[in-house]
């Protein structure tokens, strides 16, 4: 379609949208959740002054492998340590030849020459006496250079998406791409500035929510009623989250950011951060299983414009019933693949599955993928029922037939 037919048609509809009373009311609805979500994204902006640890962050310069050996590790085991020499590619210390030691055979990398790495300053950042003179180049290991192959495999994606779904494909990846950027530049300094994570989370979510969902899927009624019915959804998985982390005694404390919080000072509110991600997780499940529910609604209100809310509902519940278990598996399982070298070490121990879930480690993904299930479990009958009373209630041709997101049974 033309551009500028596009966005005619998308006028009309909203004037169609408007028209009706059930069409103003959810248009209000939205409209509030959208300013309120611009004064928290506002009120909580980040001033960037949150904790920082003094050489926490370590410079990486390129390098390149010139030569692998093994040689015994001393003492009084035959075990081999495998060492490496790699010359710097960069920085004021190019061409520099670095001895590095990558530790046991089994467990260090299996380096190979001419392999590009990424090797630490480990003098970046650190102060020195005026007295001191220059010092001594110093760098370590830090990992194999696997930039190349994750920005390939992205540009791959973007690449599929684009081909398979053509201009809709475009769009999401432009919203993805915004929202992931709004993660890492407002939601992660936004806590570390010390702002409420819960609350932080929820307005970061918010955001999220309105630029993939309108931006994909336009301005229509089918969008604005999922943006009322993810937003609720969202709220739910707030309080069940706060609930059980509380009940289950879950602090954060035994996470990986639990020294950062020692080294900076315990400025950090870790049972929140953990909260935080616990919504930020759900966020996608909630918004495909809602957007979904909502263009059953409006396919079957198009179809047969005689059915009331009730029959509306009724209909719909059966596809998203169905829905429901497929995105509830697909939830556990990617939790259950993220904890899976947990589940080994547990099982090669002889840890009993009662042991084992009641350790923090295992015990945060778990109240994670329950609350997530949870709120998504309510966010079927809910989205549903808002659907069909606000949604159900438009005119048909108030509804548009090419922005569904409809997944088939």
């Amino acid at each position: 379609m033309n551009p500028k037919h596009y966005g005619q048609a998308r006028m009309r509809a909203l004037r169609t949208i408007t028209a009706s009373r059930p069409g103003r009311l959810l248009v209000g609805v939205v409209g509030v959740v959208a300013l309120l979500t611009i004064v928290g994204l506002v009120a909580l902006w980040p001033s960037g002054q949150g904790p920082k640890v003094a050489g926490a962050g370590v410079k990486t310069l390129a390098g390149t492998v010139t030569q692998v050996r093994s040689a015994s590790c001393g003492g009084p085991t035959k075990q081999q340590c495998r060492t490496a020499k790699i010359r710097l590619d960069e920085g004021q210390d190019k061409g520099l030849q670095v001895d590095v030691v990558l530790g046991p055979a089994e467990v260090s990398p299996d380096l190979q020459v001419d392999q590009r790495v990424r090797m630490a300053d480990q003098n970046a950042g650190v102060p020195v006496a005026p007295e001191a003179g220059p010092q001594e180049p110093s760098y370590a290991f830090s990992s194999v250079d696997r930039r190349t192959p994750v920005i390939a495999l992205a540009v791959l994606f973007a690449l599929l998406g684009a081909v398979v779904a053509r201009g809709r494909g475009v769009l999401a990846l432009l919203g993805t791409a915004m929202s992931l950027s709004l993660v890492v530049l407002w939601l992660v300094p936004a806590i570390l500035d010390g702002g409420s994570p819960i609350l932080v989370a929820t307005v970061g979510a918010l955001a999220v929510m309105f630029v993939t969902t309108i931006l994909t899927y336009g301005i229509t009624a089918q969008s604005l009623a999922a943006v009322t019915g993810i937003g609720v959804s969202l709220v739910a998985a707030a309080l069940l989250g706060t609930l059980w982390t509380d009940l289950a005694g879950l602090d954060g404390k035994d996470g990986d950011l639990s020294a950062f919080t020692l080294q900076s000072g315990g400025e950090l509110p870790l049972q929140g951060i953990l909260l935080a991600g616990m919504v930020i997780g759900a966020l996608g499940v909630l918004t495909d299983t809602v957007v979904s529910q909502v263009s059953t609604v409006a396919a079957l209100h198009r179809a047969n414009a005689t059915l009331g809310a009730r029959g509306l509902y009724r209909e719909a519940f059966v596809v998203g019933r169905d829905h429901l278990s497929a995105t509830i598996h697909t939830l556990v399982l990617a939790y259950a693949g993220a904890t899976l070298p947990l589940l080994l070490i547990a099982s090669a121990n002889g840890v009993t599955l009662s042991d084992a879930i009641n350790d923090a480690r295992l015990a945060e993904p778990i109240v994670s993928t329950l609350v997530g299930s949870a709120a998504l479990v309510l966010s079927v009958p809910l989205s549903t029922a808002l659907a069909s009373v606000l949604v159900g209630r438009l005119p048909p041709d108030a509804l548009s037939s090419d922005d569904g997101h409809s997944h088939h049974h």
